[in-house]
Parts: structure tokens; C-alpha cells; sequence
């Protein structure tokens, strides 16, 4: 049988173990995101950070639908977007933070390098008011281990997975990519405290699935991708 070399099929996400992993995000499905999370509940007036931003494609996005967005990375852009060089792992908050009034902003939101996505999640569980949305590869909901060290003891709220391909190119938008490899953002919303007016969650919480339509040409916007 004759191997398929096509390139959706060959444009997988492998990266070294040294490389930033920089594969902008298609702003439509950030709003896509965005949309769901409206319908749970008013995210208009929260504050979002973005910690793995590259030039800024995400943050501009956000900034549709929250009310401040703050966006930074281990590595400078130079976007107008990158409020600052800051490695998101490291135990110190960045500057960015003196921002909002808690010390952490309501939701963080990302893209993150696919080798440090499970050290992403739970950091940002750390440290988000409200709630954590990471879109990865849906064979990250795969593994044994990640399972015990993630999933089991933080059980997301949602899986929202993408019926269209989101095409990601290492290091650019790219409005005419293709590829084969499928995404989903997996949404934790964390505990709610006393007197915040949401129903607080079970104990026995499950995750719910649910499908993202297809949305891709409704929520694209001119100017999303730069010119050739």
C-alpha cells in the first residue's frame, strides 16, 4: 500500500524538546471558545490572561468578549498584543499581574506548547479566579498518566470539540492551511466560593462532550490573517 504523503496528513504537530512549539491560533477558533462560554454565563466584564500569546493573535480575539486581556510569553514577539516577556512556568508572577485587583486574572486562556500543555493546566488551575481553557490536541485526553495526574484529580467541566480542523503553521497564520490533526479547548471552571450566585460543582462531577458546530466562515473576520 503507498504511504499517504499528502500534506494534511504530514503536517502533524512534533516538535523538538528545545523548540517554543509557536503555532499561532486562528482567531475564529478563539471565538468560537468565547461564544460557548457567553452562553454558560457573562464573561464580558472578566478579566483573561494569555500566557503563551506569541504575537498576539489569541489576545486579539479575546478582547472581543472580555473585559481586560493581558497576554505574554517566555519568548518576545514583539507583537503590540505581548504585554510582556514572562516565562508562564516560573513561580513568579509577571508584572502584568499587579493588574488585577485578586493578583490573578478570572480565566486563563491558551494555546499552550504541546509538550508542556499538562504543566500549563495545572499551573493555570493554580491560578485562575474562574476558570481554565486550554485548546490542545485531542489525543491529549489520552494517557494513563496524564489521566491520574490531571484529569482524575481536576475533572474539566467541558470538552469542546472542534467538527471542522483548525489548521495551525508553525510560526504563522495561514488563512489557506490545511491539516490532520484534531483539536478541542478543554474548559475547567473552578470551585464556586460562597455568595458568587453559581451552583457550586458536585462532587461526582463529570465532564460534559460537546460538539463545536461548524463555524469557521461565520466567525472569521477580515484582517484575521495577514496579507501573502
Amino acid at each position: 500500500m503507498a504511504q499517504n504523503t499528502s500534506p494534511a496528513v504530514m503536517a502533524q504537530r512534533i516538535e523538538p524538546h528545545d523548540s517554543l512549539d509557536y503555532f499561532p491560533t486562528p482567531p475564529w477558533a478563539v471565538r468560537a471558545l468565547c461564544e460557548h462560554l457567553d452562553t454558560w454565563g457573562s464573561i464580558g466584564a472578566a478579566s483573561c490572561w494569555e500566557p503563551a500569546c506569541g504575537s498576539g493573535d489569541m489576545v486579539r480575539a479575546l478582547k472581543g468578549y472580555f473585559g481586560e486581556v493581558a497576554g505574554s510569553d517566555v519568548h518576545d514577539y514583539g507583537g503590540p498584543d505581548q504585554d510582556e516577556v514572562a516565562d508562564f512556568l516560573f513561580p513568579a508572577l509577571p508584572a502584568l499581574a499587579d493588574g488585577w485587583p485578586a493578583g490573578a486574572p478570572d480565566w486563563i486562556i491558551t494555546n499552550p506548547p504541546f509538550r508542556l500543555a499538562e504543566a500549563f493546566a495545572l499551573r493555570a488551575l493554580d491560578l485562575a479566579g474562574e476558570g481554565v481553557a486550554l485548546l490542545v490536541r485531542t489525543s491529549f485526553l489520552e494517557g494513563v498518566g496524564r489521566h491520574e495526574r490531571l484529569f482524575a484529580r481536576f475533572p474539566p467541566e467541558w470538552i469542546l470539540q472542534f467538527t471542522e480542523r483548525v489548521p495551525m503553521v508553525k510560526g504563522r497564520l495561514d488563512g489557506g492551511a490545511s491539516t490532520a490533526t484534531a483539536y478541542c479547548w478543554i474548559v475547567w471552571v473552578q470551585p464556586c466560593p460562597s455568595g458568587s450566585g453559581r451552583a457550586p460543582r458536585h462532587p461526582t462531577h463529570f465532564p460534559a462532550f460537546r460538539w463545536l458546530p461548524p463555524c469557521r466562515r461565520r466567525l472569521e473576520r477580515p484582517g484575521d490573517y495577514p496579507e501573502a
